[in-house]
């Protein structure tokens, strides 16, 4: 057994009704392709001493520059054709942590939110007060071409003009959503990460649980890293990532428990669908959820990234 500092990192680019017979090899593919980068990504920083903080940065902004994923540049149109997108980050050591909601035209949301976290006095900015920080900043911003996708724009299309919204991962053969990270470095420290474009023809500027601490992201040493993707409401009212460290301080739950409970319990009757990826200090990892797939991926032991869709 080496003694060598143990690290571990797990993404996940969305959850929902995913069935093997929508999907193609080619499809899986770039799927698995996009999860894979975002690993090697992340596994380097990891591997080469760096802070969990800055190895879930790195791959949550892989998968927001990866069009197949509904954060970045593949976030979804709102109800006016836009692009709003929201993130968030924490770091375990220092419960510190940054937020954006409905911001547009930055091209990393999840680097924006790491910004508020480190050069700013609050957790979480939003609309033109967090484009006003990105400014000045200095944060790489894009046009509104960079954004445009014909098949996100053709699902715009469908709903455009009613009252109703779209789960981006509940969407026909297309199950894109939420993307995320966590983490856990050689130092013992956690760190936690998550990037939407949110509801395809959303209105009134709706924010769902990525943004908000202890709902979409938490991150605390003494337990646990979360990241969650589903429906943002109902990971909200269940305030979903920071039950799963409660129930490990205060209950005494093994992470994998703890994860069951939230998913499979909690979640269900607030139709919670949806999942959630997760890291202890140990670093044991578990990616679990209660729909039919969820995409996601983790680092093996010897360090080579691990992809999965299905229930495998």
């Amino acid at each position: 057994m080496s003694d060598a500092p143990r690290f571990a990192l797990a993404i996940h680019g969305g959850a929902g009704t995913i069935a093997r017979s929508e999907m193609n090899p080619a499809r899986e593919k770039a799927y698995r392709d996009g999860l894979e980068h975002a690993l090697r990504m992340g596994g380097t920083v990891l591997r080469e001493g760096g802070q969990a903080l800055d190895a879930v940065e790195a791959a949550v902004r892989s998968l927001e520059d990866c069009p197949h994923f509904n954060a970045g540049r593949g976030a979804v149109f709102n109800a006016d054709g836009q692009h709003e997108m929201d993130a968030s980050v924490m770091r375990g050591d220092t419960l510190q942590a940054g937020a954006v909601a409905s911001v547009q035209n930055v091209r990393n949301p999840v680097t924006l939110a790491r910004r508020v976290m480190e050069k700013s006095p609050h957790v979480l900015l939003s609309g033109l007060g967090a484009f006003e920080f990105a400014h000045r900043e200095k944060i790489l911003l894009e046009d509104d071409q960079y954004f445009f996708d014909q098949f996100r724009y053709d699902q715009w299309q469908r709903t455009k003009g009613t009252d109703t919204y779209q789960l981006d991962h509940s969407d026909g053969e297309h199950k894109y959503g939420t993307v995320g990270a966590v983490a856990l470095d050689v130092h013992g420290h956690l760190a936690a990460a998550t990037s939407t474009g949110g509801m395809t023809n959303k209105r009134w500027m709706r924010i769902g649980d990525s943004p908000l601490i202890g709902a979409g992201t938490y991150a605390n040493d003494a337990t646990c890293a979360v990241s969650c993707t589903g429906h943002g409401e109902s990971f909200i009212r269940a305030v979903a990532a920071h039950d799963v460290h409660a129930l490990m301080a205060y209950k005494g739950l093994s992470l994998a428990e703890a994860v069951r409970v939230v998913v499979h319990e909690k979640l269900p009757p607030l139709d919670g669908d949806g999942g959630l990826i997760a890291v202890d200090r140990t670093g044991r990892v578990v990616l679990d959820f209660n729909c039919t797939g969820m995409y996601r991926g983790h680092l093996a032991a010897d360090g080579t990234p691990v992809t999965a869709i299905f229930k495998d």
